[in-house]
Order: structure tokens, then sequence, then C-alpha cells
């Protein structure tokens, strides 16, 4: 097994999935999400002046938040379209934010250069989780935090990537994203750099007009269910369509004969040594 992993072109995955995130538009799924990158803010007791990275900052929620609260905030996402967007969105605000496009394997800053490094349902994505993670550790000041929200393997959301996986298998040999999402794995990318991992469970609801609605937005707009649903014939099509639908109806907790579908993440907060 582990010769298989080492054999895994990760530079050539990786290619791939950027090309997949900018076919889709993530900021119009992300522009939902802005109550997670507040509450990860809050949950990361980020203090006024201090240096803050958000890693895959995607249209830029968390470091919008983050500059909120006065401060010193870089956001880095290697699609540069939603860098565009997030810079875009920064000056609308009135915010001074340093937007880069670069990768989350290779941040493209020098060692302990910020007090707490974020990132919201983004880094979970990198293929090479190892090297994501140790260099989210590199960049953090000895004593600072990093702090990330991640959607569980549990969740509704890992639910969805596994109904997906199916449809379309993905990268053998790439560990799944929402192991991120488990206290066991974090402990096994950070422990050994870290004084202490603080771990909460939340929950995000999606709330769209109905299980269509969330699937004919998503296969627009998603990067990896636009990609798999071009990927697949018109049968295929169909067949992940329902899929979805099922799925959603069977997590639909509204009430009514709209879409409101809870979805656990979970928000940390580790300190560096």
């Amino acid at each position: 097994m582990a010769m298989k992993e080492r054999a895994v072109d990760l530079t050539t995955v990786k290619a791939r999935q950027q090309e997949m995130w900018a076919m889709g538009d993530f900021a119009r799924i992300g522009n939902s999400l802005v109550i997670m990158g507040e509450l990860l803010c809050e949950a990361a007791d980020l203090h006024a002046g201090q240096k803050v990275l958000d890693v895959a900052t995607g249209g830029g929620n968390t470091a919008i938040s983050a500059a909120r609260r006065n401060c010193e905030v870089t956001g880095l996402d290697y699609v540069p379209e939603l860098i565009s967007y997030a810079k875009k969105r920064a000056e609308v605000e009135q915010m001074d934010i340093a937007f880069d496009v670069g990768d989350a394997e290779n941040l493209p800053y020098p060692d302990a250069s910020f007090d707490a490094i974020l990132s919201t349902v983004g880094v979970m994505f990198a293929p090479n989780q190892e090297k994501a993670a140790g260099e989210m550790l590199r960049v953090c000041k000895p004593g600072g935090i990093i702090s990330l929200a991640n959607w569980t393997p549990d969740g509704f959301v890992g639910a969805m990537l596994r109904t997906l996986g199916k449809h379309v298998p993905p990268p053998p040999g790439v560990k799944p994203p929402p192991l991120w999402g488990t206290e066991e794995r974090l402990l096994e990318l950070l422990g050994d750099e870290i004084f202490s991992l603080d771990a909460k469970r939340r929950a995000y609801t999606f709330r769209y007009l109905s299980a269509k609605h969330y699937v004919e937005h998503f296969r627009t707009y998603f990067g990896p269910i636009r990609k798999a649903f071009e990927t697949l014939d018109e049968a295929g099509k169909e067949a992940l369509a329902k899929d979805l639908e099922e799925l959603l109806e069977s997590h639909n907790a509204s009430g009514d004969d709209t879409l409101a579908v809870p979805s656990d993440y979970l928000e940390i907060v580790a300190t560096r040594k």
C-alpha cells in the first residue's frame, strides 16, 4: 500500500484539481459560507494587529473576516480567478488585504511569518495532506495558532463526496479530504509541532429551494460536481443527479417543501510550539 501511495503523481493530481476548481465558480458557493469564517475568527481569538494568513482563501471570506478584526491579512489560493474575485470584494468592503496566487503545499512566505494561520474548508482539499500541514506549521510563529474549519467524514458533505466518488472515482492513493475533519488525523498531521488542539463540532446548514435547486446550483458552480457531470454520459448524469437528490432529501431538516441540510464540520484551534 505504501508503495502505491509513493507512486501517485501528486503534481499531476494537483494540476487537474486546480483546473477543476477553476472551471466552476467557487465564490458562488463560498459566499453562503461566510458565517463559518466569522465563527472561525472568533474561535481563533484574533487580536488587532496580528499577521494572519488565510490558506485556500477562495473568494476571500475568512480573510475578510480577519480584516474586520483589524488584523494584517494575507489570503492565498491557487486559482487566479478566485484571487481576482477576492481582491474585488476586499476593495468594495474597503479592506486592505494582500491576496496572492500560490500553492498551499508550497507557501511563498518565510518561516515564522504569521501569528495565525486560518483555513475554512480550503486546505483540506490539498492532495498532499502532510505537505500542506507542514507548510502551515513552517510559516506559523512559535506560540501562534493554526485554526481550521473542515468538513467531517460522517457529515453531509462527507457523504456527498463519497456519493460523487461512486460515479467518478477520485485519483487512487489520494487521502479523502474529510479526514481533516477528525481529531485523529489532525493530530497525525500537526501533533508533534503543537502544544494543544482544541476541537469543537459545529454544523452549517445549506438552505436551497429544493434538492433539485441545490444540485443545479452545485453542478454549475462547484468544481468537483461540475467536473463529474461533464465526465459522465447522459445516463450517468441522470444517475448522479438522482443519487445526490436522494442524499439531500435524506438529510433535509426543513419541515416544509424547501431544503435545509445541516452538515457537520470540525472547528479546531491548535497552538504552535
